[in-house]
């Protein structure tokens, strides 16, 4: 059963506080929906800021994006619901959609570097593979129909190129996780940049790890590849962007084998020295 409507608002209210308080929505950005029946979806309203909902702010909208019901206090629906309303058409398991501006993975989407793989446990388990949609114009059909192709029957998170992410899952708290837990391992991405150096799963230990998933009730169809090193196979774009490229033991993309080789090692300390002379000539 159900909870009552005005549970389920005011918990939308109580998401939109952790968003506000998270740091990923300023000002009045950011939206999130639960569907409450099979024809009427309710979602946050438009020009608010997320950390200042109270329950009566919510608005009632058809699968059509009508706003069907008066709001007590006049508010208009998000002029973005055509988003979440694709998403629940195209997958009826989904029952609540958030989309957001959490940093760390925006300025992912922003730089369309897409989020490797195989780097970090949590990620893979309730995240799964991310994907970036191309740049669509916000509150345009153009956003969801840029969205809708990367959406498969495992998906819960997207990328949206320049802009921010969308997440979904069979409830409103699960799908607040996925967004946590997102722009956490951006973070933690960012960090290990900073490091200079990553250590990536390799081949065993990510077949292991989805089959670990897979016992918690969440398939995913990279283990039916993963012993064959498919996995990572757009990491490249990540790995490119450190300033000599990371020489800890990883699954290579390509189908070899782990390496940490001492050409590599020699080259990654010859760039530093480079830039230590560079930076005491100028």
């Amino acid at each position: 059963m159900n909870p009552p409507l005005w549970q389920m608002k005011k918990q939308m209210a109580e998401i939109g506080h952790r968003i506000w308080q998270k740091g990923f929505c300023a000002g009045n950005e950011g939206n999130h929906s639960v569907r409450i029946s099979e024809d009427r979806v309710l979602c946050t309203p438009t020009g608010i800021s997320k950390g200042f909902l109270d329950a009566d702010d919510m608005c009632i909208v058809d699968m059509d994006g009508n706003q069907v019901e008066p709001n007590p206090k006049g508010r208009k629906r998000t002029s973005e619901v055509l988003v979440h309303l694709a998403i629940y058409k195209k997958r009826p398991d989904v029952k609540a959609v958030i989309h957001s501006h959490p940093p760390h993975a925006t300025a992912f989407a922003i730089a369309q570097i897409p989020l490797p793989e195989g780097i970090h446990p949590e990620a893979e388990v309730f995240l799964g593979k991310v994907r970036t949609a191309p740049y669509a114009t916000p509150s345009k059909q153009a956003l969801p129909d840029s969205i809708l192709p990367l959406i498969g029957p495992e998906t819960n998170t997207v990328l949206m190129a320049n802009h921010g992410s969308v997440s979904f899952s069979f409830d409103l708290t699960d799908t607040y996780y996925k967004l946590e837990i997102l722009d956490a391992y951006c973070r933690v991405l960012l960090l290990t940049k900073q490091l200079g150096s990553v250590n990536q799963l390799d081949k065993g230990q990510m077949t292991e790890l989805l089959e670990v998933k897979k016992q918690f009730g969440l398939p995913d169809e990279r283990l039916s590849c993963s012993k064959e090193g498919c996995v990572g196979s757009e990491n490249q774009p990540f790995l490119a962007s450190f300033p000599v490229n990371p020489t800890t033991a990883s699954c290579d993309c390509n189908g070899g084998e782990a390496s940490t080789s001492t050409e590599s090692f020699e080259a990654m300390v010859q760039a530093i020295t480079n830039q230590i002379v560079d930076s005491m000539g100028k």
